[in-house]
């Protein structure tokens, strides 16, 4: 049941039916609200008289039938929700009709097409002998090509030049008072038909906008002292409990606090194969909730979530700012001029044959560049959207293309950004380690850097209470100064410490262990005196080798610069594989921001990666950068392109899609530019029929288009990489100790994890009855008797059946779809087989398969922490 929020309460309903041209709507209220049923009756009316209404309250539902001729599907759902919103309010007068959501976005095919179908129907006619008075057809010629003459116009008018529409202006006409009608009727067909291509491209680009906004919902079930509320989505606060059940939209970005549901993310991500999501695991805005109840506490709402971020970018990107489509432009705006005096010559050369020289001027290569280039831009933006990866403009996408060298900043990007303390030092007997740690969690409480939320995390841990900070002063690059009971506090790098004249030496002289390890060092002093270090360690991204490996395979360079110490820096480079030479270390902003330019001064085309306040300055510098959705506010408005999954493995996806991106517009501007070349030249010397000539021209711009919708279907060896990146993703999303369930060898498990093994590899698309979705056996590093008692009585208490005895049993288990039964049987030592009896559709399959991973591995941590 869906609710929409009025100013007068809500009002809960639902699409009972749905066929083309017709809705059936459940509204509960009508039975009991008549006022409110004549009141909706009234809002529909308004909205538009092409709809046909008609209301049962006592079925309590409302249907709604429209000619789908003139009317949008997507409107009529948006006029009947806004309808039910106000008819809650009796002080609300109907609106006068408006066009819907996407309105601005539609596409009239009978008033673009509808006269130069006209028109070409009687141009062909006069072949078949249609009697037709030749003053109509080139009046209904002249009308159809208004488009164009408005354009050619609008390019003398506004940027004062002849533009690649007035050489199509001109051909038309002089063609049509010729008596030529056909191929000024192919030509304004042509001409259309591409117009349109684009505009479909532009307005899927934007319906994907509007369907991500529209998924965050209107209003949220909000907890308060217990008891459930429902409110507008707009007054959900940051740290408000957020309630959702299956079938709901995930109404903001936040952290589970209890439940367990499985989650899909595909609207979101891309990613068909729904993930689970339990306590202490971030759920995001605009996912569905497949099965389960969770409270989630709120973090971000709105604009800020990571689909509102989405939208956001999607809608401000330009596309029509490429270096190659600027210089294509302005070349064929500039041979406007010469192909009309090529044409005139012509014409005269051949003692005015009119027809000759018009089949010179209809051989541009503008019309091409400016339809094709824009289509293969934008098509490359939406995939890339589409997969979490967010391209500002399309000349970010042109400077990706050639990137040769990356850069990146190592905490948070290169490693996980989530470091744990691993020790504290004090700098003489009278401080505690607590004290340091006290110290040091309220100076960085407020900071969201990994470093800081380790510590302030390590504190909270340990029972350490955090002071409230009378002063605060971050010093980018350095560290934090802070007023804590009248004592002015500093915690931050060694640089840091020597610039306020506190000695270090004397206590990594009596702690050398200090400098052996590995570990990266935080110091925490008062005023000038050194009270002590606390030491942690940041482990890299289970992404970042490969993605450095995948980078060295491109010939892309890659370099890392990082404020730790030399030692930490070049153990974590040599983890990875980036050469010694190409690693920077105790870099601070300034030198950030040297090494970029040294880079580039080399001749370096570069693409930045960072995530953090401290290295948006680099980021602006670099020829491309590169942040996280996740990343602060910063940096993430500082990068060109921003990976919306903070995962990095999606920055080669990004290269592989700007290369094609660039690869597309080469080739296009080939497709356009070879053969309308290739005719003009021949048009000038030989002579070319006008039709021919409009087959080229235009034909050649309509096959250019079509190629560039071809990065919708992704970048060569996507299918590969998707692959990778889903069983990736799946090792990564599913808790600590879970089998690992993708069909590639996995590594061995860690203690206390169990490893899932099964025979073949499932095919996309295949059938839910194939034993590898239905089938499967999980190898246990536990009693296997032990673990099934557990896991029974856990399938028991999450109100699922079980009959028979060990070793073998049959179960029943709950799902959002109704209930799966399946067996449960010990085959042989440690080895357990799942089977699902009753074969349900695939998604039930997938999550029955995740919820049974589930259990499992939580029956194998609960067993493995027992003595």
């Amino acid at each position: 049941m869906t609710t929409v929020a009025g100013p007068a309460g809500v009002v809960d309903f639902r699409i009972d039916h749905r066929v083309a041209g017709r809705f059936r709507f459940a509204i509960p209220r009508l039975a009991r609200d008549r006022a409110f049923a004549e009141r909706l009756t009234g809002h529909l009316a308004a909205a538009s008289p092409a709809l046909r209404i008609r209301q049962n309250p006592g079925a309590r539902t409302l249907v709604v039938a429209y000619d789908r001729r003139q009317l949008q599907e997507a409107d009529v759902l948006a006029w009947v929700t806004v309808a039910i919103q106000r008819a809650a309010d009796p002080d609300l007068l109907p609106l006068t009709p408006t066009a819907g959501p996407d309105a601005v976005h539609r596409i009239d095919y009978g008033k673009r097409l509808g006269l130069p179908a006209v028109a070409m129907a009687l141009a062909v006619g006069t072949f078949g002998g249609l009697v037709a008075p030749p003053l109509v057809i080139g009046a209904t010629l002249l009308a159809a090509a208004v488009p164009s003459f408005k354009r050619a116009w609008a390019g003398i008018r506004d940027e004062r030049k002849l533009n690649v529409d007035f050489l199509d202006s001109v051909a038309i006409t002089l063609l049509t008072s010729s008596g030529f009608f056909f191929p000024p009727a192919l030509m304004i067909g042509l001409i259309e038909s591409g117009e349109i291509i684009r505009d479909m491209t532009a307005r899927r680009t934007a319906r994907a906008s509007l369907d991500l906004l529209d998924s965050l919902g209107k209003v949220a079930r909000v907890e308060r002292d217990g008891v459930e509320h429902e409110v507008p989505l707009g007054e959900v606060e940051v740290g408000d409990v957020v309630v959702v059940y299956p079938g709901d939209q995930i109404p903001v970005d936040g952290e589970v606090l209890s439940g367990v549901g499985l989650i899909d993310q595909q609207r979101l991500t891309g990613e068909s194969i729904p993930v689970m999501r339990e306590v202490g695991q971030d759920v995001l805005a605009a996912t569905l909730v497949v099965d389960g109840t969770l409270r989630i506490e709120t973090r971000r709402t709105g604009k800020n979530t990571r689909a509102g971020v989405v939208v956001a970018l999607m809608q401000a990107a330009p596309v029509h700012d490429t270096r190659m489509e600027d210089y294509a432009r302005k070349v064929g705006d500039r041979i406007v001029v010469p192909t009309l005096g090529l044409g005139g010559g012509v014409t005269l050369a051949t003692g005015g044959n009119v027809v000759a020289g018009v089949s010179v001027i209809t051989l541009d290569i503008g019309t091409g560049i400016r339809v094709s280039v824009p289509t293969a831009i934008l098509a490359s933006l939406t995939f890339a959207a589409r997969h979490g990866i967010l391209i500002r403009s399309g000349r970010a996408l042109e400077q990706l293309a050639k990137v040769d060298t990356a850069v990146f900043d190592k905490t948070g990007t290169l490693t996980r950004g989530r470091a744990g303390v691993v020790g504290i030092y004090t700098a003489s007997e009278d401080v505690s380690a607590d004290a340091v740690l006290q110290v040091a969690a309220s100076a960085e409480q407020g900071l969201t850097h990994p470093v800081a939320e380790a510590i302030t995390r390590h504190a909270r841990d340990g029972g350490v209470p955090l002071k409230p900070c009378e002063t605060w002063e971050y010093k980018v690059g350095l560290g934090v100064v802070a007023t804590i009971d009248g004592r002015t506090v500093s915690v931050g790098s060694h640089r840091f410490m020597g610039q306020l004249g506190a000695d270090t030496a004397r206590l990594i002289a009596g702690h050398p262990e200090i400098e052996a390890s590995a570990a990266s060092q935080v110091y925490v002093a008062e005023g000038a005196r050194l009270l002590g270090v606390i030491l942690y360690r940041d482990p890299a991204r289970p992404e970042s080798a490969g993605v450095i490996a995948s980078l060295s395979e491109m010939a892309i360079a890659p370099y890392m610069l990082s404020g730790d110490l030399s030692k930490v820096a070049s153990a974590v480079a040599a983890e990875l594989g980036i050469s010694p030479e190409n690693v920077f270390a105790e870099a601070f902003p300034e030198r950030k921001v040297e090494v970029v330019r040294e880079l580039q001064e080399r001749g370096k085309t570069i693409a930045f990666v960072g995530d953090g306040i401290n290295d948006s300055a680099a980021l602006a510098h670099a020829s491309v950068s590169v942040s996280f959705a996740g990343a602060t506010d910063m940096a993430r408005e500082t990068a060109d392109v921003v990976l919306m999954d903070d995962d990095l493995s999606s920055l080669i996806l990004a290269i592989r899609i700007a290369k094609q991106a660039m690869a597309v517009v080469r080739q296009n501007a080939g497709i356009v530019v070879g053969p309308n070349l290739s005719a003009m030249v021949w048009a000038a010397l030989i002579g070319l029929s006008p039709v021919a000539a409009v087959l080229i021209n235009n034909g050649s711009a309509i096959v250019a288009e079509m190629n560039g919708f071809r990065p919708l279907l992704g970048p060569p060896g996507w299918d590969q990489l998707k692959a990778q990146r889903a069983v990736a993703a799946q090792q990564g999303e599913l808790p600590s100790g879970a089998p690992a369930t993708d069909p590639a060898p996995a590594p061995a498990p860690a203690p206390g994890a169990g490893q899932r093994t099964r025979a073949g590899r499932r095919r996309a698309g295949e059938a839910c009855g194939d034993e590898s979705m239905c089938n499967y056996n999980f190898d246990l590093p536990v009693d296997p008797m032990a673990l099934m008692e557990r896991v029974l009585r856990m399938i028991d208490e999450s109100g699922g059946t079980v009959t028979g005895t060990l070793p073998s049993v049959a179960v029943s288990i709950p799902t959002a779809v109704g209930r799966v039964e399946g067996t449960c049987k010990l085959v042989k030592d440690r080895l357990v087989n799942v089977r699902v009896t009753k074969k349900p559709d695939l998604m039930t399959c997938r999550m029955v398969r995740e919820r049974l991973i589930f259990i499992l591995s939580e029956a194998v941590k609960k067993i493995s922490s027992e003595p």
